[in-house]
């Protein structure tokens, strides 16, 4: 079985920033053997919240390459030019392109890669390869779309799979119930409920505001109410001297500062990446609300410091309880729909590295992204998106993906201790039913 230098789990825009870092550590001729493991079926980056008119939030400057390499073929620039609109999107005179021209950036950027990418496998678990007490290598185990097993073995790892859907515990009770689901599933949901008549949008951030205002304009008669805990919705905060923070250099500051410190920092800019929508969306929301007191008609509600303390499925519909933070009491309503805007949870990794736990004291990770392990474990396991408690805000954006990944293949290189052959011609992975 061919033994890879480095395996990468999940292929969205951080592993795919990793495997252009790759290619072009060649040049320098740094070889690494890399392939990468991902569980759609192709390319694909919050498909479900592909909705119109809605654009990125960060400059495209801080695409894949540019902020590490500003020469690189995969910048956002390049790819322009080799789409040829190049001018068209100078005369926009804009640093933020559509979300669905992002993603079309990311999917040309990862097309070039299929060579070393396998779509359609899910990995289900990661074993320690011992030679005595030694842990020399990691075997990959992965589940493909037939159900076939893949086993790859590796001399490090890189997990960039993203966030997994947060569900309030009060909801965990509807798990299976077709009428609630997370925003992650958006666009493939809503088509399922084209007879909705009350829908509860629940959460304060840029997703519930996106899709608060999609639905408004889809459904010409609906109900729909925006539930948050929160008084009003602030917008996110991208002045200059702030958003010196997702800098890349701050990195270090955060990292290099104490545990205690490091906490006040998130908790000072926390509403710059979390439950802050920007400002243009929350004035069209406004106009909405303003516009129903002209015409007299209150077809939507801001339910502003709501918080659900129980939601139960009944047949009519789903039944909130709603507490009002503002007279401390209580109501109850129903809705057709429930979507939870609820954001994201970043933890996952750690049920794949289940069977590796006895080597590592904690979860930790050093200043490369690298966690740390008993001096038996020899292989390298690094993290990218699962590091803002010790990297900052940053570390879930794309902000210094370009550069990350620079630290991690130039780890990777430090740390592979036998000699690196050019790629092989052998199978990629062995598969067994």
């Amino acid at each position: 079985m061919q033994i890879y230098d480095l395996i990468g789990i999940g292929f969205g825009p951080s592993n795919i920033a990793l495997a252009i870092t790759l290619e072009e550590k060649k040049l320098m001729n740094h070889h690494i053997e890399s392939f990468f493991i991902e569980k759609q079926p192709n390319f694909a980056w919050h498909a479900n919240m592909m909705l119109d008119n809605a654009h990125m939030q960060v400059s495209f400057l801080k695409d894949l390459a540019t902020m590490r390499n500003p020469c690189s073929y995969f910048t956002f620039t390049n790819y322009l030019h080799q789409k040829n609109r190049l001018q068209d999107f100078i005369n926009l005179k804009t640093f933020f392109p559509s979300r669905h021209e992002f993603n079309d950036y990311l999917a040309w950027a990862a097309s070039h890669f299929d060579h070393c990418c396998a779509y359609g496998e899910e990995v289900i678990e990661v074993l320690p390869e011992k030679q005595g007490d030694d842990v020399l290598l990691l075997r990959v185990r992965s589940r493909d779309q037939q159900h076939l097993i893949h086993e790859r073995l590796t001399r490090s790892l890189v997990i960039s799979i993203g966030g997994q859907s947060k569900v309030p515990d009060c909801f965990l009770s509807l798990k299976g119930d077709a009428r609630v689901f997370h925003s992650h599933h958006y666009l493939q949901k809503i088509k399922e409920h084209t007879k909705a008549k009350r829908i509860a949008v629940v959460g304060a951030g840029q997703s519930a505001s996106e899709i608060f205002l999609d639905l408004h304009q889809r459904f010409d008669s609906a109900n729909i109410d925006l539930i948050m805990r929160a008084r009003s919705i602030k917008p996110s905060d991208d002045s200059p001297f702030v958003n010196e923070i997702f800098n890349t250099d701050f990195t270090d500051y955060v990292f290099n500062s104490p545990e205690q410190e490091r906490g006040r920092i998130l908790g000072e800019f926390w509403h710059t990446n979390y439950a802050a929508p920007d400002l243009m969306l929350i004035e069209q929301i406004y106009n909405v609300f303003y516009q129903q007191k002209v015409a007299g008609n209150e077809r939507h509600r801001f339910l502003r410091r709501h918080t659900v303390r129980k939601a139960i499925a009944k047949a009519d519909g789903i039944q909130f309880t709603l507490h009002d933070l503002n007279n401390d009491q209580e109501k109850l309503m129903s809705y057709d729909v429930v979507i939870l805007a609820t954001g994201y949870q970043r933890d996952h990794f750690k049920s794949l590295l289940t069977p590796l736990l006895p080597y590592f004291n904690d979860l930790k990770v050093n200043r490369h992204y690298r966690i740390n392990s008993a001096p038996q474990f020899k292989p390298a396991i690094f993290l990218q998106g699962a590091c803002e408690a010790s990297h900052g805000l940053s570390d879930t954006l794309l902000s210094v993906t370009a550069v990350r990944t620079n630290e991690i293949a130039q780890a990777v290189i430090n740390t592979i201790n036998q000699p690196k052959n050019m790629p092989s011609k052998r199978s990629a992975s062995s598969a067994v039913v």
